[in-house]
């Protein structure tokens, strides 16, 4: 590839209200040949320039724009796109791209929208090697999986969580994830869980409340009194750093009455419903998630015929993230079942330390693929759209005039090879908000 790229700033015209400001924000741009420049930092991102790039001989543009090209997916073929700024200015054919200052040759790759991972739980420290290995080696395991987290995570200093963010941040942009959402969930008390919600702010504007995720062993003998905390005192201290509330609405966790009793009172703060739904069992996440009008309910692993009615009626959007059923072995999401019924579908990495440690996109549309009934075009709207759907996002997954600058370069002809090719590094290059990044 030929060409540099310049380019910063926050985000276009069309999001969802609350600031905005681009994941992990970057420090210059990198031309061929030259180092990618630092993916995450803390602070504002930089004030917009007024360069514009044009990105020229894509073989395959996916725009997720129907109006612009061929099918569902917008494609556009032989095409080019136009970044001004933070936003995309123009896309079309590529012998007729508008002049810019710089202008870019894709030689023939793909290009695609950012990936939106709209479920992460990126504030955390520690690793749960031993529990993972010892699932997979068939081995008991008496440690106490997301406790661990919470020990670890309160023990650590707030310079260590902020090193551990922008790394599985950089980690997720390298692979061309350029929104993220994360959660707290990790703290369990109202000084931990509001700590949890500044850093992760501090790398990315969606942030949400998860202080119903477990609850801890100081309150195992009291559920009604941790329910007290997280809907009273804890809500109080997190609701400034937060855009959204989650709960683990799940047995074992929080059943539904909790559930709406957190959810509820979150919203009365001013925080959007997110639910994590029927991951483990069936249970009465996912209707409660529809009735609360949440965003998204996430997981959607067990699923009765009245629970896929209502999301198909709904605007809740279902969120699957298949990177906890390959790392547990568990019964993969029916997707195809979702889709036929006209179910908004969204595709996340769940990164975390215990059910999901990756970080990449592309890996989760290929599972998405191979196991859970999708065909590539409808992974990659998932991973794209659909996650921009779940965060209630209009700016950011799709590459049409007006929207955010998130392009990504595939080294590959066509994006059908995000699922044919499992497992290769194919993202070339990642411009956000329409400046380069690597």
């Amino acid at each position: 590839m030929s060409g540099t790229e310049t380019g910063s700033g926050t985000a276009g015209p069309g999001g969802s209200p609350g600031r905005r400001r681009p994941l992990g924000a970057g420090t210059g741009a990198a031309g061929p040949g030259d180092p990618a420049p630092s993916a995450a930092r803390n602070g504002p991102a930089p004030a917009a320039s007024a360069t514009s790039t044009a990105v020229t001989g894509i073989a395959v543009l996916v725009t997720n724009d129907p109006a612009l090209g061929e099918g569902p997916l917008g494609l556009l073929r032989d095409a080019a796109v136009v970044l001004d700024g933070e936003r995309v200015a123009w896309a079309g054919p590529s012998h007729r791209a508008p002049a810019a200052d710089t202008r870019v040759d894709a030689a023939g790759r793909a290009a695609v929208p950012g990936f939106v991972d709209s479920h992460s739980h990126l504030v955390f420290d520690g690793d749960r090697t031993e529990e993972f290995n010892a699932r997979m080696s068939g081995r008991p395991y008496a440690a106490g999986g997301i406790r661990t987290t919470v020990a670890a995570t309160r023990a650590a200093t707030d310079e260590r969580l902020h090193a551990n963010v922008a790394r599985y941040v950089a980690e997720a942009l390298r692979q061309g994830t350029t929104v993220i959402e994360t959660k707290s969930g990790y703290g369990l008390t109202a000084d931990q869980e509001a700590r949890a919600l500044r850093i992760a702010a501090a790398h990315t504007d969606e942030v949400t409340f998860l202080g119903a995720h477990i609850v801890p062993p100081e309150y195992a003998d009291d559920p009604a009194g941790y329910v007290g905390l997280v809907t009273g005192p804890m809500l109080d201290a997190c609701a400034p750093h937060a855009r959204w509330i989650d709960v683990f609405c799940e047995r074992g966790a929080f059943d539904g009455d909790q559930a709406r009793a957190v959810l509820t009172a979150g919203a009365a703060r001013g925080l959007v419903p997110r639910v994590h739904a029927n991951q483990l069992s069936y249970g009465p996440g996912v209707r409660l998630a529809v009735e609360l009008g949440a965003a998204s309910a996430d997981h959607c692993t067990h699923l009765t015929d009245e629970d896929v009615d209502a999301l198909a009626q709904g605007e809740t959007v279902a969120t699957l993230l298949p990177g906890a059923e390959f790392s547990t072995r568990a019964a993969w999401p029916d997707a195809r079942r979702l889709l036929d019924a006209g179910v908004t579908v969204a595709l996340s990495t769940d990164c975390n330390p215990g059910s999901s440690f990756t970080s990449s996109m592309p890996f989760c549309i290929a599972l998405a693929v191979r196991d859970m009934g999708m065909t590539p075009d409808e992974a990659l709207w998932a991973a794209t759209a659909g996650g921009a759907a779940a965060l209630r996002r209009t700016d950011t997954g799709r590459i049409t005039p007006g929207a955010r600058g998130d392009l990504v370069l595939l080294d590959a002809p066509s994006p059908v090879h995000l699922a044919y090719r499992p497992g290769v590094p194919l993202v070339s290059a990642v411009w956000r908000s329409g400046e380069r990044v690597h």
